[in-house]
């Protein structure tokens, strides 16, 4: 957040359900609704520019976070400056040219699961090395994730969360490519060799049907590159958002 306060004004949101955040009641309206649960987050994103005064944000979105991040460009692209997706999930690419890891997505339902019904050090642990499974987990990660994930009104709206994650018809609700070809604003597909899900191929594949994006690969990273490397993240965000990239 240091370095990049240098070229912007960094906003680090906590989402809703997910922590400190409210845990409004859950959207039941139905895949390919104009308001739904996923788009209770975007709203969250949109309500938090407005009570800011900011009329148009780069947004980055990692993981769940790049949901947020394509619908923000591509229905909201007048508030929406530059989108980074970073490790993204929830897209649809072609399987012609894209492998997705189901099995990556079962581990990380037993994992999250257990860490919240449970939330000894040994599950805690389990969860955050999903992410990171080549090392960075540090004693205080877990001890910040125990202190979020044992306020009993997240870890509830957090286990209703992965209901609605893991539900059959949750690939309705995926953004498919003739949608995120749509995307007219600068674009950063920042990804990882390691990354669960989806691996380098939907890098490519993103950087391909996105028009004028930049792609860039981290090393030695899995799901959570902004903590794994953050001098090379912070390095090539800020380099996007400069125009050097």
């Amino acid at each position: 957040m240091t370095r990049l306060a240098k070229v912007c004004q960094p906003i680090a949101i906590d989402f809703i359900w997910h922590g400190m955040s409210s845990r409004p009641p859950y959207s039941e309206n139905p895949p390919g609704s104009q308001s739904h649960w996923l788009t209770q987050f975007t709203d969250q994103v949109l309500d938090l520019m407005d009570h800011m005064g900011i009329e148009k944000a780069v947004i980055e979105g990692e993981s769940l976070g790049g949901w947020i991040a394509y619908d923000m460009a591509i229905n909201h692209p007048d508030r929406t400056s530059k989108v980074i997706l970073n490790t993204t999930w929830g897209m649809h690419l072609d399987p012609a040219h894209v492998h997705q890891g189901d099995s990556d997505l079962d581990a990380l339902r037993q994992v999250s699961v257990n860490a919240l019904l449970n939330p000894t050090t040994e599950t805690l642990r389990k969860r955050l090395e999903w992410l990171m499974p080549l090392g960075g987990v540090t004693d205080e990660l877990i001890e910040l994730r125990r202190a979020l994930w044992t306020i009993p009104e997240t870890r509830e709206a957090l286990l209703v969360y992965y209901d609605y994650l893991f539900r059959p018809n949750i690939n309705q609700f995926y953004w498919q490519e003739e949608d995120i070809c749509k995307i007219a604003c600068p674009t950063l597909v920042l990804w990882t060799d390691k990354n669960p899900i989806h691996g380098e191929d939907a890098a490519d594949r993103l950087e391909a049907i996105i028009p004028g994006a930049k792609k860039h690969i981290m090393r030695g990273c899995a799901h959570w590159p902004q903590w794994e490397r953050p001098e090379e993240h912070d390095e090539v965000v800020t380099k996007f958002l400069t125009g050097q990239l």
